[in-house]
């Protein structure tokens, strides 16, 4: 599954006249389209860096949509999904969307309310891909701090002076300046106020409440 830079509308459907209307539906408005016959067979090829969107059926042979749904998160697979079925019910409908799909549709459904989904769906996992890049970049940076500029930075978020941290590390005050420097640097943070986010991004300190 190449689909790591790429993202793609993965559509599980055993109904291979649904599969090819889907895609080339799908296609005809300028996205990405992989097909899978199973639910296995989409998990066996799944990626936990994927982007984009799942499209899966619910009655499929072997395992169901909403079996292969429970083995996403084991995968680490969180894509949004949309689930959709021409016999759903209630019960079915209320397990998937428990089970934390974004929506479910029931067949026949409208071309432009299947693509109206699948972009809200692309837009939110845009939106997941984003925030994760971000905290990478951040653990990065937070990464390449040495030791002493981590202590540094654990008392400025703290919320201590430079000379309450050098009588806490037993240093002197000059040494603290220039290893907060270093440090704010290497963060990229041009405050104390984005400093503090940053720390609460990175699990580094619970938000005040």
């Amino acid at each position: 599954m190449s689909t790591e830079a790429n993202p793609t509308v993965f559509v599980v459907d055993d109904d291979a006249d649904v599969r090819d209307s889907l895609q080339w539906l799908l296609e005809s408005v300028g996205l990405c389209v992989q097909t899978f016959e199973t639910g296995q067979a989409f998990l066996d090829a799944a990626s936990a860096k994927a982007r984009g969107c799942i499209l899966m059926d619910v009655r499929m042979p072997g395992i169901s949509g909403l079996t292969a749904q429970k083995q996403l998160s084991e995968q680490q697979i969180s894509i949004p999904l949309i689930m959709i079925s021409g016999h759903a019910d209630v019960d079915m409908a209320v397990t998937a969307m428990t089970q934390g799909a974004k929506t479910f549709l029931q067949k026949p459904f409208s071309d432009q309310a299947l693509i109206d989904h699948v972009q809200q769906a692309l837009l939110i996992d845009e939106q997941r891909w984003q925030q994760q890049s971000q905290i990478h970049d951040l653990q990065a940076h937070y990464d390449s701090l040495t030791r002493r500029e981590r202590q540094v930075f654990e008392g400025v978020v703290s919320g201590m002076s430079n000379q309450e941290i050098a009588d806490h590390l037993s240093i002197n005050r000059k040494t603290v300046e220039g290893h907060r420097s270093h440090m704010m640097a290497k963060m990229q943070a041009s405050s104390l106020s984005e400093l503090v986010q940053m720390s609460v991004r990175l699990g580094l300190m619970q938000p005040f409440s």
